[in-house]
């Protein structure tokens, strides 16, 4: 890491005209650091179990489940919009990472609260069964349970409900084609609505912590100081850090042990973020304080202030979220595109009434990259919905004698991150030396082209398993392509938008590269909804029909994504060009 001139060697904590310092950067990093990977740790989590839970505990069809899941992640990244918006103007980012972390910390703690979810009852001659898993994830089996409580352990095998053990012991035959029998979900609305609640909790939290967080980053650092790039560096591996070993943490216990315990843990961890920021927030040196303090505390509304005033929106956001994500499967496609059309136009007519000359063909370009990100993130972005539930169930997912429950797969992403960007980063700066770095247009072209190579890869492994299993290392093969994407599409694009967007717009610009991130989280969902596959218990109800649906879906996105890619790279001189040197 490296270190200002004026810095102390960097074993040692040292207090000079910029303040104190430990290991060559401000002593706030350290704060900031560990706030963020228990932020990510919690985040990461939840994440890796939601989609699961919603299949198996509240037995939720497929479909429904990803729309909920891609509602969930698009409203993390949109509401940050509105938490930044009130930290630069009125709450400054130590106030609004503080309320924002609250919210976290309840939220998921309140996903820990899980009741007995939903009862899948199977009417058949007209008696009652109930189906049900003795287990979470895809190595469960399941259970047929008589009205008396008797069991018998069964699976599901083409169209046709198969029992395993003796069927008399239920008073069912051998089999029983799925045309001759009935199901219906009892569900406990009670905490149904507590996850709703949680969910609402969390995506306002995150949108109150996780620009403002990064702001604290930045404002620790003095114009042209040498240490910004590295202290960001550090600060980008904590989250990696947070989210690798949540994966693996909350990802074991919520499977193997239950649901309440892998939530449970990702609470904690946020409670320990939460604990770290407030007890060291002195140490940040009064660099994320309210612009104006007396402003903040003035009267609005009756008793009201606008700092309470600030915290009364972020309740509206938890409600406004809350019903959002209970109605998602409800919301039309078209309403979400017609926002993004707007933002569109609001954008293109800023570009041509405020802008001139060179700035207007920058402003332009910010905006191609604002886009451009779409077709990544919509791929990227099924890691959580559908590709965690075909790793869930439809790979041999058996390691060193071990079968690795799904969500675990999840902290490749954060692993191969540690592991590549480094190199790429020399990799980059190897070519720059010999004038052949990619610029960042082709850039953006490449890792949008590997988003579709991955999932055409990932086919290719699905097709070679014939009517077994996939094997694992095409998990592993699909999460490495899509994490060398990222590192082009993710940095490349967050630094192209920053240098190219005019100075005074570049708060809208940065805000609408998370609404479109946002949005293409929303079009993951509608994507991951076409997977969906037909579930009795929980389980698959046709293995054969369900890999035929992800070859199909999976083929025609990944050849989609290729071809925009394919396009992009044509255009990329153009938009170098419209760049005017903001390399």
């Amino acid at each position: 890491m490296s270190a200002s001139r004026n810095s102390a060697p960097a074993n040692s904590v040292h207090t000079n005209k910029e303040g104190t310092t430990l290991l060559g950067h401000p002593r706030g990093l350290v704060i900031l650091f560990f706030t963020e990977m228990w932020e990510r740790f919690s985040y990461y989590g939840m994440r890796g179990l939601l989609i699961l839970y919603l299949t198996q505990h509240f037995l939720f069809s497929d479909e429904r489940s990803n729309v909920i899941y891609g509602a969930y992640t698009a409203l993390v990244y949109v509401m940050t919009i509105i938490g930044g918006t009130l930290a630069d103007r009125y709450l400054g980012s130590r106030k609004a990472v503080t309320f924002g972390a609250i919210l976290l910390v309840l939220g998921h703690c309140g996903m820990a609260f899980e009741g007995s979810g939903s009862r899948q009852i199977m009417e058949y001659n007209g008696a009652q069964y109930q189906l049900a898993l003795d287990g979470r994830g895809g190595d469960a089996n399941q259970i047929v349970l008589s009205p008396l409580g008797q069991s018998t352990i069964s699976f599901n095998e083409g169209a046709t409900l198969m029992l395993v053990t003796d069927p008399a012991a239920v008073g069912l035959p051998a089999s029983i084609p799925v045309a001759a029998f009935t199901t219906r979900n009892e569900t406990e609305t009670f905490y149904l609505n507590i996850m709703y609640l949680s969910l609402g909790l969390i995506i306002a939290g995150v949108g109150f912590l996780k620009a403002n967080i990064s702001t604290i980053v930045g404002a620790l650092y003095g114009f042209g100081d040498t240490r910004r790039d590295s202290g960001f560096t550090i600060f980008y591996m904590g989250i990696n850090l947070g989210a690798f070993l949540s994966s693996v943490l909350c990802g074991t216990l919520g499977i193997v042990y239950g649901w309440k315990y892998g939530f449970g843990l990702a609470g904690i961890g946020m409670v320990f973020g939460l604990t770290i920021f407030l007890k060291y927030q002195h140490w940040l040196e009064g660099k994320a304080e309210p612009p104006d303090m007396v402003r903040l505390q003035q009267k609005v509304a009756g008793p009201l202030t606008v700092e309470m005033m600030c915290y009364l929106t972020g309740i509206g956001i938890i409600a406004f979220s809350m019903l959002l994500v209970m109605n998602a499967h409800l919301v039309n496609e078209a309403y979400v595109g017609f926002l993004g059309l707007i933002i569109f136009a609001v954008l293109i007519g800023y570009s041509f009434t405020s802008c001139h000359g060179d700035e207007r063909d920058r402003m332009l370009a910010a905006i191609y990259f604002i886009l451009a990100q779409i077709p990544f993130w919509a791929l990227f972005e099924q890691a959580g919905s559908s590709l965690n539930l075909f790793t869930d169930r439809l790979v041999d997912r058996t390691m060193l004698g071990w079968s690795v429950p799904s969500p675990v797969f999840q902290a490749l992403n954060a692993l191969f991150i540690v592991i590549f960007a480094p190199i790429m980063a020399w990799m980059w700066v190897a070519l720059a030396r010999k004038n052949l770095n990619p610029s960042a247009p082709v850039k953006f072209a490449l890792g949008v082209f590997m988003a579709g190579l991955g999932f055409l890869a990932l086919v290719a492994g699905i097709k070679l398993s014939g009517s077994g299993l996939t094997a694992v290392y095409f998990i592993f093969l699909i999460y490495w392509v899509h994490t060398i994407g990222e590192l082009m599409v993710s940095p490349v694009g967050l630094s192209a938008v920053t240098k190219l967007a005019p100075v005074k717009a570049v708060g809208m610009t940065m805000g609408a590269w998370f609404l479109y991130s946002g949005l293409a989280n929303y079009l993951s969902g509608i994507i991951a909804a076409t997977t969906g596959a037909e579930t009795i218990g929980g389980q698959l109800a046709d293995t054969a029909a369900a890999k035929a649906t992800y070859i199909d879906v999976y083929s025609g996105v990944g050849y989609i994504a290729m071809g925009v890619a394919v396009v992009m790279l044509l255009i990329a001189p153009l938009i170098k060009k419209m760049m005017h040197g903001a390399e």
